[in-house]
């Protein structure tokens, strides 16, 4: 029985495994530099004792801190990833200037993990990415979205693409066809399931596990679910 109806099982578990090697490699580089560069002994200190953790406990929280950005970048390319590996999407890859595109369906989609992921003067390069792609031939009749798979304050939304532009101070005009959207409701239209996103997260332990021995309890994949809930409107 496959892992997901959506999508094969050897494209979801490539996937797992990119984002499993880019993590492994990130903690593996960061445990060589980490002792190169000046860490602050004072923040470490106070960090230390007031949370009544550890040296050794402090310095696995300050490797994942430093992992962090590494981590939440391979986030993000694998939704790229498996939203590209559904049937009639294709994933236009790194240097693709958007990245996954359906052309039957007409939709062309720039794809970031988080909200917050992209600060404003990228959402202004990017409105403006889409709006230059929708202008060429190939994407006459398309319409474009920026995809924020997790929401501001769990909504999801379907709506004109508007950033505000801190050169101008102002907003870019509305356009019907260049648009934002949560990432419940792409999975959703990208799927044509409803809980598509749901899915996929609720298998990822058993790919880990299956193809990487990272075992996770059902208490802590209950425990891991209960955050799922709090970031999507379930």
């Amino acid at each position: 029985m496959p892992y997901l109806k959506f999508i094969s099982d050897k494209d979801l578990c490539d996937a797992v495994a990119r984002v499993v090697k880019i993590i492994e490699t990130a903690e593996h580089d960061v445990e060589i530099k980490l002792h190169k560069n000046v860490v602050d002994p004072f923040s470490a200190l106070f960090h230390g004792i007031t949370h009544a953790i550890s040296y050794q406990e402090w310095i696995e929280q300050e490797k994942a801190r430093q992992t962090q950005k590494t981590m939440q970048n391979a986030i993000g390319d694998f939704h790229q990833e498996v939203l590209g590996a559904v049937l009639g999407w294709k994933d236009l890859g790194v240097g693709g200037g958007l990245d996954v595109v359906n052309e039957e369906k007409k939709i062309i989609a720039e794809v970031k993990n988080k909200f917050n992921t992209t600060k404003g003067n990228h959402k202004v390069e990017i409105y403006d990415a889409i709006k230059s792609k929708l202008k060429m031939p190939e994407y006459a009749g398309f319409v474009g979205y920026f995809v924020e798979v997790i929401p501001q304050g769990k909504k999801k939304y379907d709506k004109p693409f508007t950033p505000p532009d801190n050169k101008t101070q102002k907003r870019r005009p509305v356009k019907n066809k260049i648009r934002v959207i949560d990432g419940v409701s792409f999975y959703e239209m990208v799927t044509g399931r409803k809980n598509a996103l749901q899915e996929l997260f609720e298998v990822l332990p058993k790919v880990l596990a299956d193809k990487h021995r990272y075992k996770l309890s059902k208490k802590e994949a209950k425990e891991y679910f209960e955050l799922f809930k709090m970031a999507f409107s379930t």
